[in-house]
């Protein structure tokens, strides 16, 4: 086995390995201090550096003002989130708009409807989520419109986003977070699961408009209070500290790589590689999105039959191409090509379904 071989797991998944190397470091010698970075306290100086930097990297990636956002790093994963969101600002009495885009999106609903209203404003899942609806059904005067900016089971991708107007909107950017350029000053809250895209499993960032914080409901528990967290900067409890460590590294990755621009430059031209391959070969290797809802960071797609599918994925590992199997829930093949996956990972990709398909 080499030492690095092409990681296409959806998650967890590929880290810039430049970023490993180091995380590695600070694990067992942390700036010097004799100590690993998960043994120093939260509270010192040397560590508040690093939680202080990765929130100001982050919003300044985004191109968000630390007066008017916050970012939190908070435990549970984005299906924490699910939840936490409709109890800090969903009544019984109010109405919340959910797009349903494939089944995180279903889960979103679920934990809402235990607060209050929801109502579906559009869905895919008459066609198994292949497609990114158009049209919205939306609420006026709702709660709060909740989407999810990418599906990372069934492929696809919101490029435009609803119109939500004076609605705080909210989105669950999990697993393509810090992916592209956009207007993120549109959202009132965006949460991600660190580990599809910006560090290791354990941590979720939340950026939050801290104005909308300050019309949260107040008679929840602690923990579940977005209020708890923005007035003790993420530090109520203990905080995930080397997962917090590893997403600060990634931050200055992404930076040193030229900002959001450069990177959604790189991963278009990677999507572009193998999708163009599936494209010209549409009879043998099958997407299941549609092409105008195509994700840039899971690339789905099938094969004949699931003997060929299982042979492709046995041969694939041989070839140090791993983790390319389907979600259990859809079946089929998928390659998550985030943002650290470099270009000569698609390309040895793109090379195996050739000869698979030649010899196969």
């Amino acid at each position: 086995m080499p030492e690095r071989v092409y990681n296409f797991y959806a998650g967890p998944a590929i880290l810039p390995y430049e970023v490993v190397k180091e995380s590695a470091k600070g694990a067992v010698n942390f700036n010097d201090l004799g100590m690993s970075v998960m043994e120093i306290s939260h509270r010192s100086a040397d560590f508040d550096r690093v939680f202080c930097d990765a929130q100001m990297d982050m919003l300044r990636i985004m191109g968000l003002s630390e007066d008017e956002y916050t970012v939190l790093f908070l435990g549970g994963g984005a299906s924490t989130q699910f939840c936490m969101v409709p109890f800090n600002f969903l009544k019984e009495s109010m109405t919340a708009d959910y797009v349903v885009t494939g089944g995180w999106a279903k889960k979103a609903v679920k934990e809402g409807k235990y607060f209050g209203n929801v109502n579906i404003a559009a869905t895919s899942e008459d066609r198994n989520f292949c497609y990114i609806p158009g049209d919205y059904d939306l609420t006026p005067g709702a709660a709060y419109v909740h989407t999810t900016s990418n599906n990372t089971l069934v492929g696809t991708q919101m490029r435009d986003f609803p119109e939500t107007g004076n609605v705080p909107h909210v989105c669950d950017m999990s697993s393509d977070f810090l992916s592209r350029r956009m207007d993120y000053g549109k959202f009132s809250l965006i949460y991600a699961g660190a580990q599809k895209n910006i560090g290791p499993s354990g941590v979720t960032a939340v950026v939050v408009r801290k104005s909308w914080v300050d019309q949260a409901r107040e008679d929840i528990p602690t923990m579940m209070a977005y209020r708890t967290h923005l007035d003790k900067n993420s530090l109520f409890n203990t905080p995930p500290c080397f997962a917090v460590y590893v997403v600060g590294l990634v931050l200055k990755w992404i930076l040193e790589q030229g900002g959001l621009e450069a990177v959604e430059a790189a991963n278009e031209k990677k999507a572009a590689l193998l999708y163009d391959y599936m494209d010209d070969n549409s009879d043998f290797y099958m997407g299941t999105a549609d092409r105008d809802s195509r994700s840039l960071m899971n690339v789905t797609f099938r094969l004949p039959d699931e003997g060929l599918e299982k042979s492709f994925i046995a041969e694939s590992t041989k070839r140090n191409l791993i983790g390319l199997k389907g979600h259990r829930s859809v079946g089929g093949c998928r390659a998550s090509i985030y943002n650290a996956m470099p270009y000569e990972g698609v390309e040895a990709l793109v090379q195996f379904m050739k000869d698979f398909r030649k010899n196969g």
